[in-house]
């Protein structure tokens, strides 16, 4: 049995689905008594305490003409009335469910009897014929229906709501070492190292452990392929400065091949070095207006003679970010642009939740099976990212795609709809 439809309606947070977990099982208790309990039993007794009402009516109706007039018959006030003061129905409030037991067992059990008032929760009339003459009969409301019911329920309510209350203050302590955990997976996995030490039950604490070691081994890993990559660059740097000695010793013909060669190999090599320190990483966020940010990689490229325009651009608000890598991301996606297409064309849309920074190329773009292998580091693709278009090592997609990353989002591949080429869109959520 699929129960998809009911998930709609459940609470998304841990503490919303530790307080229905709670709230909902008292719930159902106190109904459960309420209908059992309150319903049979105070059903029962009402309706046991009308059946001696309507003996000792029958009775008192009966004595009436042999006691002395105004004096109580078996506790029973009776007095003749008019037909004028017969009221036209049963009285009794809406509220009042056991004055239905009574009306209706005391008119199962006592002959001519013709009105049953319960105007309060004190005072019981009868209004009933006899011999021809009409009675008035009072007494006292407790005779006929159990006394307090509400006791019960004020008293369940009252003790539910205070151990539920109880209840979810001890559980949200156990809580709240899950959420501390969450928070911080949360904001490493934004690049962002927060403060947490594992508390809580044994299978917190464990699941905290492990995320501080998954942590340090990420970290780690982190520090060292920096540092075998700077050790790489610093050797391969002495043996290509030599290369230079030595062409500057060889004719130009021969000379300006040789060199370019060369200055690839050191592009190269410091591209691969860019890529691997991982600026996105060490950097912390602070609150940067993505609007000015935009309008100045644009006004850049513009000054460089690269046909980049601003398209639309909703009014940003500072948001937390790494200006420096979001800024090397945005000028990696339009040099991309420009290198294989004619146009490029930059827009951002910021919401509540996430800021969506848009670039856009009249280029050939990237077949759909093609755009996960896009983004990976040293990859390029051809015919559509030929090495002839330009010096570029593929990693251009790769650091973008890894600067998301850190900010807490996303890279996304697709096609422009206004261009015709590739569309790049880098989504962080907020």
């Amino acid at each position: 049995m699929s129960f998809q439809w009911l998930k709609r309606y459940m609470p998304r947070s841990l503490y919303g689905r530790a307080a229905l977990i709670l709230v909902l099982p008292v719930v159902t208790l106190q109904l459960v008594v309420s209908v059992v309990f309150i319903q049979r039993h105070f059903e029962g007794v009402t309706e046991q305490l009308s059946r001696e009402m309507a003996r000792a009516v029958t009775m008192a109706v009966d004595l009436a003409g042999q006691v002395p007039p105004d004096q109580p018959v078996l506790d029973l006030l009776l007095q003749p009335i008019n037909a004028a003061d017969l009221p036209a129905q049963d009285m009794r409030r809406w509220y009042d469910f056991t004055g239905l037991i009574v009306i209706r067992t005391l008119k199962d059990r006592v002959d001519g009897l013709e009105r049953v008032a319960l105007p309060d929760d004190h005072e019981l009339r009868l209004y009933l014929r006899h011999d021809g003459a009409l009675w008035l009969i009072e007494a006292e409301r407790e005779r006929v229906s159990a006394s307090n019911p509400h006791q019960l329920l004020v008293n369940m309510v009252f003790f539910g709501a205070l151990m539920t209350l109880i209840a979810y203050l001890y559980l949200r302590n156990q809580l709240r070492p899950i959420t501390r955990l969450a928070r911080a997976a949360e904001a490493f996995g934004r690049g962002r190292n927060e403060t947490y030490s594992p508390a809580g039950a044994v299978e917190v604490r464990a699941a905290g452990h492990a995320f501080l070691d998954m942590r340090a081994r990420i970290e780690r890993h982190i520090e060292q392929r920096t540092m075998m990559l700077s050790g790489v660059s610093h050797d391969l740097r002495t043996p290509i400065t030599r290369l230079r000695l030595g062409l500057s010793l060889l004719d130009s013909e021969d000379r300006e091949p040789l060199e370019r060669d060369v200055e690839d190999m050191q592009r190269l090599i410091d591209a691969f070095l860019d890529f691997a320190r991982g600026d996105a990483q060490s950097a912390e966020a602070e609150p940067c207006n993505p609007e000015t940010l935009l309008r100045s990689i644009v006004e850049d490229a513009q000054r460089a003679g690269q046909d980049v325009t601003l398209g639309e651009v909703e009014p940003g608000r500072d948001v937390p970010l790494r200006p420096a890598a979001l800024r090397r991301a945005v000028e990696n996606l339009v040099g991309n642009a420009v290198r294989y297409g004619s146009r490029c064309q930059v827009s951002m849309s910021l919401s509540a939740r996430a800021l969506r920074i848009r670039v856009e190329d009249d280029g050939p773009g990237i077949a759909p099976d093609q755009r996960e292998n896009a983004l990976r580091p040293f990859v390029r693709l051809d015919p559509a990212r030929n090495q002839n278009r330009g010096p570029g090592v593929g990693l251009g997609l790769a650091i973008a795609a890894d600067i998301a990353r850190a900010h807490g989002g996303v890279l996304r591949l697709g096609e422009s709809e206004s261009l015709g080429g590739l569309r790049a869109d880098i989504v962080i959520a907020l």
